[in-house]
């Protein structure tokens, strides 16, 4: 499949910047993939959409404050994305201008005030932008990040280090379920749940069951590739306990739908799907879910709007037909809807 028809043109000002002042009241678009048929709603009016006895099946990994900044001994500034931490205390990160810094140079990181909180020295250059770093401190990384460490919103939402700004972002960019650190990016999907709908939902017979994906920084990775099908698909970090597992497959036995709260969620049940029946698991999973694909598991899905040609539009393309997807995005850009991270979200039913 050629990249470019997962291309579409959106202005600049559907992007998000600001999560609205309440989760649920963002909009919610539904497509019936089957008829094509669209309708306009909002996410707080979910259950009309919902049977009793549906599944919804979201992901619980919680965002780390991955992003962070320091100086160099020359007073140039640095910015950096933290990746994971080996048991020696060194640090795999991204980091931005990472080819003017020569091996061995040692740096500071700033703590959320702007003040030097502890030293770093570059150990190697591992790819592009991506290094290896010798913290030098006894705290493990969770520790560091939580005194160091920013939201790591993506690049299309404009933040600097206002730690005012950050402790915002702190809440909003994280699901209200989350209980399971290592993402460095939202499942952005769940963004829109707050306490009260999910007890809403319960309370009409809807089953909630949690999976775990640790969303990395290829999730934002475009395709580059002119044909969809050589692009390298990144890696993440998955988990499903026999109590999830159970359940799903219990929902399934008596007729309810699993209804997959985001790509990840989605990506996940489709690594495990065994026929029509997944098994508890953990590892990790490179599946790359294009047109043409077939769903074991998945009969509906909610989800935000995606990048043009990325990977996560892909696989919505996959799961209601590529002509359906850009149809809805073509409404919700005619409709006003608000895009990507904070934006508004979508039912595929």
């Amino acid at each position: 499949m050629k990249t470019e028809k997962l291309n579409y043109h959106l202005p600049g000002e559907l992007i998000a910047q600001q999560p609205l002042a309440v989760r649920s009241e963002s909009r919610l678009l539904v497509l019936n993939r089957t008829s094509g048929e669209i309708c306009d709603s909002r996410f707080n009016r979910l259950g009309d959409f919902l049977f009793p006895g549906d599944c919804l099946v979201l992901n619980d990994t919680k965002v780390l404050p991955a992003r962070f900044f320091g100086r160099r001994g020359s007073g140039g500034k640095l910015e950096g994305l933290f990746l994971l931490e080996s048991d020696d205390a060194t640090w795999d990160v991204m980091l931005k201008g990472a080819r003017k810094i020569k091996s061995g140079e040692r740096f500071h990181l700033k703590d959320k005030e702007k003040r030097d909180f502890c030293a770093a020295v570059l150990l190697e250059r591992k790819g592009p932008g991506q290094c290896r770093l010798k913290i030098e401190t006894n705290e493990d990384a969770e520790s560091v990040l939580d005194k160091i460490g920013f939201p790591p919103l993506p690049p299309y939402i404009k933040r600097d280090d206002d730690p005012a700004a950050a402790r915002i972002d702190k809440l909003r960019y994280q699901t209200v379920y989350a209980r399971r650190d290592g993402a460095v990016a939202a499942p952005t999907a769940g963004l829109h749940f707050t306490d009260d709908l999910i007890e809403r939902l319960k309370q009409a017979g809807i089953n909630f069951a949690y999976l775990t994906l640790h969303v990395g920084t290829g999730t934002f990775k475009p395709v580059t590739e002119g044909n969809l099908e050589d692009h390298e698909i990144h890696q993440e970090r998955f988990s499903i306990n026999a109590e999830t597992a159970r359940l799903i497959n219990t929902t399934r036995d008596k007729g309810g739908r699993i209804i997959a709260v985001g790509t990840t969620s989605t990506r996940t049940l489709e690594t495990v799907a065994a026929g029509s029946k997944i098994q508890p698991a953990s590892g990790t999973t490179n599946l790359f879910i294009t047109p043409g694909y077939k769903f074991r598991i998945t009969d509906a899905m909610l989800t935000n709007f995606h990048l043009p040609k990325s990977t996560l539009l892909a696989l919505v393309a996959a799961f209601a037909g590529l002509d359906n997807i850009l149809a809805a995005y073509n409404h919700a850009i005619e409709k006003q809807y608000r895009f990507y991270s904070y934006g508004d979200a979508m039912l595929i039913k």
